[in-house]
Order: structure tokens, then C-alpha cells, then sequence
């Protein structure tokens, strides 16, 4: 299969990333390889807009298949935010733990069963097959939970000190990474994604 370029330069989505996938037999790049690559800039309103337009960018600058997350946190009594500014939602440049801080503040009134939340998250592959047929993919994962009242655990990043697993009694942050991976977002999208290689690398083995 053609090598497989991760449109992301956040270390901690890349090593994540590539745990989750250690199992495939495929070849993993990531755009930190191409430091003149230009950042893509994140303006859209949607995961999925988002994710497009990044493996989009990413392919046409390195002509390699590409695979773009985009994901956040949907809070229900926030009516979804802070969504696609997750990443930036206490403002640009503003570690995590504000992002948490925030969040927070803005559920302090709020009861216990009105914390629902979700992480989601939108997968695009973009690139071209082996019969040089180019294709765009979408691949989606989603853990409910609710937001806790302040931070516990050291594991994970973002907001999984605040987001808490009600299956688990813990916070993502406090999960073992191994479950983690299994259960959360990402791991449900990337899940999807195995499944279609694995199709792919079928089709091409009884060819």
C-alpha cells in the first residue's frame, strides 16, 4: 500500500495515532518530516469540513495519501460548544488546562446529570488507490460521558482530566492509555478506518 502521511503535527494525536494502528502494515509518515510544510488553517464549522480540508492540503503539498483528524468536545449544556474550538476555546495559544478551566466555569451551576458531553471525532482519507482512482474517506467515532467537577489524572491530554466515564467510574485521564484507545473517540474512528485497509489490502491480495 502506498505510505500514509498523518496531517497533524500534535505529538500527543500522532502518538496516539500510531498506537491505535500498530497492528496495520503500513507505512506511517507525519507532516513534522516536512518542516516546510505550511500549517492548515482550521476555519471551517465543522469536524468534517475541518478534516477534509487538512487531508485535502496535506495530500496536494506531499502526494501522499493523507489522513486528517478533526475532533473535539460537544457539551450539551454549552449547546455543543466548544466543538471545532476545542483546541483553542480559552483563545490561540492558551495551554489545555484553560481550555478545561473554562469549560468548567461555564458548568459550575450546573447539576450532575445536565454535565452529558461527548467527544467526537471525524476521520478523512484522502488520496489515491493503487489504480491511481483518487478517493475521499470519512470515518467517525463518538464517547458519551459526563463533564466532572474539576481535573483528576495524569494519562491522555486535552480535556481527558474533566471527562469522565461513567462505564469506568474515571475520568479519560485516569484510564489506562490501552483502554483509553479502545473506548474513546478516536479509537472508534480509527477502528472504522482498520476495517476499510484491511478491505483494501483484501481486494488487492486476491487480485
Amino acid at each position: 500500500m502506498h505510505p500514509i502521511i498523518l496531517a497533524t503535527g500534535n505529538r500527543k494525536k500522532i502518538e496516539e495515532i500510531k498506537e491505535i494502528l500498530t497492528d496495520m502494515s503500513i507505512e506511517l509518515r507525519t507532516t513534522l518530516e516536512f518542516p516546510n510544510l505550511k500549517d492548515v488553517v482550521e476555519d471551517k464549522e465543522t469536524f468534517i469540513e475541518n478534516a477534509l480540508k487538512k487531508a485535502r492540503e496535506v495530500y496536494a503539498a506531499t502526494g501522499m495519501n493523507a489522513l486528517a483528524d478533526d475532533s473535539g468536545l460537544e457539551v450539551d449544556a454549552l449547546d455543543g460548544r466548544p466543538g471545532v474550538y476545542s483546541a483553542r476555546y480559552a483563545g490561540e495559544g492558551h495551554p489545555y488546562a484553560e481550555n478545561n478551566k473554562k469549560v468548567l466555569s461555564e458548568l459550575e451551576a450546573i447539576s450532575e446529570e445536565k454535565r452529558t458531553a461527548r467527544f467526537h471525532c471525524v476521520l478523512a482519507y484522502v488520496g489515491t488507490d493503487t489504480e491511481g482512482k483518487y478517493f475521499e474517506k470519512l470515518f467517525d467515532g463518538v464517547c458519551e460521558g459526563l463533564i466532572s467537577h474539576s481535573p483528576v489524572g495524569d494519562f491522555g491530554f486535552g480535556y481527558d482530566p474533566i471527562f469522565f466515564v461513567p462505564e469506568y467510574g474515571k475520568t479519560m485521564a485516569q484510564l489506562d492509555p490501552e483502554i483509553k484507545n479502545r473506548i474513546s473517540h478516536r479509537g472508534r474512528a480509527l477502528e472504522k478506518f482498520k476495517e476499510c485497509l484491511r478491505a483494501e489490502q483484501q481486494a488487492e491480495g486476491e487480485k
